[in-house]
């Protein structure tokens, strides 16, 4: 019987490349987008190509209703919850002397509330139902490493880093694990040559060379919601081919990627 994983915000992207890889291993995949339909369409597709269920949902995350409500459909549709797999987020970049009070609200909603909502539901369900689940958060190496005018989403993402401490404790005597995977700097898509990675703006400060790539952290994803992991739990593991361990401020302007 296919296992059955909750990915948000998996229309493209790092989303999109763990959606295919956990479908390549026999997972029936929900997913939400939030504005590109036809790239939810594809990965649909895509999905069913390789033989398994797959649902889309579009849903604006940062709601205070929508978490709950799309998660809720999600094991109905499914059939129930393996794993879930919170990656929607978006990052966003300003002075405090400059700051958007309404902006700081959306980073908080989606890139943080969503998180702990969505958990919610899946942790309810989990315990229910005797699952020995998977929770994952999509962080960033941004959530260890400081940079100038990323106040709150770098505090967003270190808060993610931090809740899944908790919750590894809380949910241990189910069998539930939660841990927290922080990319860099990574391409948006897996098709882009060795070459053209080495050239992304950020790689001049990776020690591995390249810009990162949807596999990659589909790779650490795909592992952590494996029986393999299962003595794994409350960590945060980097996929940024060393990109913090430099440690000079990234250029926030343009590069290929």
């Amino acid at each position: 019987m296919s296992k059955k994983v909750l990915i948000t915000g998996a229309s493209r992207g790092i989303g999109r490349g763990i959606a295919l890889r956990l479908a390549s291993q026999g997972y029936d995949v929900a997913f939400t987008y939030h504005t590109e339909e036809e790239d939810a369409k594809s990965l649909k597709q895509e999905i069913e190509s390789l033989g398994q269920k797959g649902f889309y949902y579009q849903a604006n995350l940062q709601e205070p209703d929508v978490p709950t409500r799309v998660t809720e459909q999600a094991i109905k549709d499914l059939g129930g919850l393996d794993a879930l797999v919170c990656n929607a987020g978006k990052a966003r970049f300003s002075t405090i002397q400059n700051l958007d009070p309404a902006m700081m609200e959306f980073m908080y909603g989606l890139n943080y509330r969503s998180y702990v909502l969505a958990s919610k539901v899946a942790a309810n369900h989990m315990v229910t139902h005797h699952i020995p689940g998977r929770i994952i958060f999509i962080s960033s190496s941004r959530g260890e490493r400081a940079y100038r005018n990323d106040a709150i989403y770098g505090s967003l993402k270190a808060a993610l880093n931090r809740m899944v401490q908790s919750l590894a404790i809380e949910l241990a005597e189910h069998g539930i694990t939660v841990n927290s995977v922080a990319p860099g700097a990574t391409a948006t898509r897996n098709n882009y040559t060795v070459e053209e990675l080495k050239k992304g703006w950020a790689s001049p400060l990776i020690p591995m060379g390249r810009m990162g790539k949807p596999d990659d952290v589909a790779g650490l994803v795909s592992y952590l919601v494996s029986d393999e992991a299962s003595y794994i739990t409350g960590v945060t593991i980097r996929v940024d081919g060393g990109l913090i361990l430099y440690g000079p401020n990234e250029d926030l302007n343009g590069g290929l990627f």
